[in-house]
């Protein structure tokens, strides 16, 4: 039966097939309505593993006050009772936790040019007390132009690897640095889908786990000469981060190209004023109950699932690496949206809608089939 909203587009717009008419392209090609009065299966909440999400800034002394997580790339002496994310491999191998601290490892431990798990890596690493020994990195390939359905994909494939080699029980072990692009819904579909899928091949080993996400602004849609606009889309993305239920979130500067005292402050500021001011750090699923982000949150899971299936049908992630299949996948998906970039499909302040710069670099100069790489897509105009 149809609504009062309903009949009312359908005069104006003169047709009873106003679905066709409104219905939003995208790329993940997860079909989108243009209204939702219900959802199909309606989620439980889904849980994160920290109570109130982690604020992480690079580490600056000015901040040892008032910053309770940071992210480290070399030693900080007598840094006590924080949270530490540890960016360094060299810094790792120092590093000696008591047993009252934070540690968590952000070093990925696979090698994406050699098609190999860093063995060493991985076992100097469990052997730490860390609350999170190892990292599962999937932030290259969305700024590598990666689908959303592939970044999951790959997360359980990779996932699926460390499984087999080092036993189920390096689950509650890994920790998931995953980018948040610009695309503010299906973003945070997409961090409450890889909980659900996470959650699914645990219970394939008898378990009932959820990720620990570990969740960074995207580099992908920043611009070197849009300063403002990246401040802009950084706390978006934040925002989608935050609602999606990530566990830590970290701002990348919004200066692509250098970096200030000042610019680390108002990178940080960022999370600040969405965990004080809008206080959406602290809920578990903040999301749950639209319809629309309930659907794009089964439509990705399904996807993300199903292509998990094709790589380990085809012999698993590092296996089709080794082929370039996984390049190859990428590369495909990042060329078709730098292609919408570039035709104004997908809008860019200042770059490709009401642009100051033309197009430079051709996409053939930016891309590699054979290699993952983190491409900005205002690359092509600078």
């Amino acid at each position: 039966m149809s609504t009062a909203w309903e009949n009312l587009v359908k005069k104006q717009l003169k047709t009873d097939d106003i679905f066709s008419i409104l219905k939003k392209e995208n790329l993940e090609e997860i079909d989108v309505r243009p209204f939702y009065d219900t959802v199909q299966k309606p989620l439980v909440n889904l849980p994160k593993i920290e109570e109130s999400t982690h604020l992480v800034a690079k580490y600056h002394e000015s901040l040892e006050e008032d910053v309770f997580a940071f992210i480290l790339d070399e030693n900080v002496e007598n840094l006590e009772q924080k949270t530490i994310f540890v960016n360094n491999k060299e810094l790792a191998g120092h590093i000696s936790p008591k047993e009252e601290d934070q540690y968590f490892s952000l070093i990925d431990v696979f090698d994406e040019k050699e098609a190999a798990i860093n063995d060493q890596l991985v076992k100097e690493l469990l052997a730490k007390q860390f609350r999170r020994n190892i990292c599962v990195d999937i932030s290259l390939h969305q700024n590598a132009g990666a689908a959303i359905y592939q970044q999951l994909g790959i997360a359980l494939a990779k996932t699926k690897e460390l499984i087999e080699v080092y036993g189920v029980e390096i689950i509650d072990k890994l920790i998931f640095r995953i980018a948040i692009g610009g695309s503010y819904f299906f973003e945070m579909a997409k961090l409450r889908a890889f909980k659900m899928v996470f959650n699914q091949l645990s219970k394939e080993y008898g378990l009932d786990e959820i990720p620990y996400i570990f969740a960074e602004t995207s580099l992908r849609n920043k611009a070197v000469s849009d300063n403002e606009n990246n401040l802009i889309r950084s706390t978006l993305e934040l925002a989608s981060a935050m609602i999606g239920g990530a566990d830590a979130v970290f701002s990348n500067n919004y200066l692509v190209d250098r970096s200030t005292d000042n610019s680390e402050e108002i990178s940080f500021k960022q999370q600040i004023v969405l965990a004080y001011e809008s206080i959406i750090n602290v809920f578990e699923d903040a999301s749950n109950g639209s319809y629309y982000v309930e659907d794009i949150t089964q439509q990705i899971a399904e996807k993300s699932w199903t292509l998990f299936v094709e790589i380990e049908e085809a012999g698993g992630y590092l296996e089709l690496l080794k082929q370039g299949i996984i390049q190859k996948k990428i590369y495909d998906h990042a060329i078709e949206e730098q292609k919408w970039v570039e035709e104004g499909k997908i809008k860019l302040i200042g770059v490709n809608l009401y642009p100051k710069l033309d197009v430079k670099k051709s996409i053939e100069e930016l891309y590699n089939e054979n290699v993952i790489k983190a491409v900005r897509w205002a690359e092509m105009f600078e």
